[in-house]
């Protein structure tokens, strides 16, 4: 099968989102806490978030464009603060609900029965049933020309997680946690590692470090 970028263009867009969006893969699952400038929180699913740095520690993820009213994103840029919250398989279908579209005025935290949870370093709202939570302060919004979506780049300031989860060399593991992924906009999926491997080098090929990572 061989689909053209016309062919693309000429598909009924309900269709060519699910098809584009389910083209890239699995994908992580987060719910991003903000809070307004009346204090209103707000909460919403994305599954955009990627690593850009690790010193100084950035994440990235990308906004759907700003020609409607986006809550988590003007909160972001009014705030310059987020969390970003994993999301777990008890919790998937509240997670998803986050996506509805509900009025300013109303917190997703009581529209679909997840708890605040607040940390002393900043006032966006934590997920408190979340096993990995990220405290992220803004360091700069970039529009995409190409689709005007924009690229919110923050800096984590607060980790929050038991310790129990990260390996002697850093490691994190995810799969006690039964963090979950995205497929499309609306699949979810449990996850099963399969290996970790060495550092990859010309010369030698790579061997499993699962269970004794170096």
């Amino acid at each position: 099968m061989q689909i053209t970028r016309q062919e693309i263009a000429g598909m009924d867009k309900r269709f060519r989102a699910n098809f584009i969006n389910s083209l890239s893969g699995f994908k992580s699952a987060n719910l991003i806490g903000t809070v307004d400038m009346q204090g209103i929180s707000n909460l919403c699913i994305v599954s955009s978030v990627f690593h850009v740095g690790a010193n100084p520690p950035l994440l990235g993820m990308i906004m759907r464009p700003h020609t409607v009213a986006r809550d988590t994103l003007q909160n972001i840029k009014d705030t310059e603060e987020f969390t970003i919250n994993h999301v777990n398989s008890s919790m998937v279908r509240q997670a998803h609900q986050t996506s509805a579209r509900y009025p300013s005025d109303v917190s997703e935290f009581d529209a679909v029965g997840l708890s605040q949870y607040k940390s002393t370093l900043l006032n966006a709202p934590y997920v408190e049933e979340s096993k990995v939570r990220i405290g992220m302060q803004l360091r700069s919004i970039q529009e995409i020309v190409l689709n005007k979506t924009e690229l919110v780049i923050g800096e984590i300031i607060e980790v929050q997680m038991d310790n129990k989860y990260v390996l002697e060399d850093g490691f994190i593991e995810l799969e006690p946690m039964n963090g979950v992924v995205v497929s499309g906009v609306d699949a979810y999926h449990s996850t099963q590692i399969i290996d970790r491997l060495s550092y990859a080098k010309p010369d030698a090929s790579a061997s499993s470090i699962r269970g004794h990572a170096k």
